[in-house]
């Protein structure tokens, strides 16, 4: 009986009206290459294994896959969900809600062409196709599925945004329903680049609030995040955000490991030894004055 009330659940229309979310991203997607994280338009797929685990992300040529900064829609989709569900309201993978507030959620303009930004971001992530079998028991089951299974707006007399709606995957509403979130700062709506963007989730997936942080090699990092580019440009990147070192929540170093290999650390700011330099909390309302919003 329960398991028919939540199939129920799953066709009602969630109204979305929390604001100032603590905000939740999906665990399983943090630290494993499920977007695009260039600007410009990707068609290449993402064909990504490590041991029994694999992902493949496809997307049409005229449309193109979706990038890391549409996923901000899916982070703040789920921090509404989560939040309804911590607080005993209504859900479900259908959510209504105004673009002004969804946009300014996200630490984006209200212009016209924010507007048009986040239709185009919409339409990405509708037509792009994800497959995996993460979440499988032992590997063997496949979940396919789109970013979002829709997308509609209602437009007024005069042309205008009335409204939009989404419609999450079962695969992405699951895992909400399940925890499987993990809690980011709002700086992270504040991050350009979108290799720092997919960096600071793998430092909060994997660095998380460990004493000792965590530590990859700068080939890991090359495969886990499915560039485009070649390893002696994407390890130059590499570089010159550890050099910056300005990344929310989490200090970065690099270093040669015991084998010769370029590797990376990662701690949290606030686990340093007092008197670090990157323990000091100005640094992050420094870089915070410094940036500016990234396009959807």
């Amino acid at each position: 009986m329960a398991r028919a009330k939540a199939d129920e659940r799953q066709f009602d229309l969630f109204v979305t009206y929390l604001t100032d979310l603590p905000l939740r991203d999906q665990r399983d997607t943090m630290e494993r290459p499920f977007f695009s994280l260039a600007k410009s338009k990707r068609t290449v797929p993402i064909e990504y294994t490590v041991g029994d685990v694999w992902v493949r992300v496809s997307a049409p040529a005229n449309i193109g896959m979706a990038t890391i900064y549409d996923a901000d829609v899916l982070i703040w989709a789920a921090s509404q969900i989560n939040e309804a569900k911590a607080r005993g309201l209504q859900h479900s993978p259908r959510l209504s809600f105004k673009p002004y507030d969804l946009l300014k959620a996200i630490h984006r303009g209200t212009s016209g062409i924010e507007y048009r930004r986040l239709r185009a971001a919409l339409k990405r992530l509708v037509a792009t196709v994800v497959e995996t079998n993460i979440r499988a028991d032992k590997g063997n089951r496949t979940a396919a599925f789109h970013w979002l299974e829709r997308f509609d707006e209602k437009i007024d007399g005069d042309g205008n945004s009335d409204g939009m709606e989404i419609t999450l995957p079962t695969w992405l509403y699951d895992g909400i329903l399940e925890g499987r979130v993990l809690a980011i700062t709002p700086a992270y709506f504040k991050i350009t680049g979108g290799l720092s963007r997919w960096l600071y989730r793998v430092c909060r997936k994997h660095a998380g609030n460990q004493a000792t942080g965590w530590s990859f090699t700068f080939r890991q990092l090359h495969l886990k995040s499915g560039s485009t580019q070649r390893f002696a440009e994407f390890a130059r990147d590499l570089r010159r955000i550890v050099r910056a070192d300005d990344l929310p929540e989490y200090h970065v170093e690099a270093y040669k490991g015991d084998r010769g290999d370029d590797c990376l650390s990662a701690v949290r700011r606030t686990l340093l030894a007092p008197g670090h330099p990157a323990r000091d909390p100005e640094l992050l309302q420094q870089v915070g004055k410094r940036r500016t919003r990234p396009r959807l």
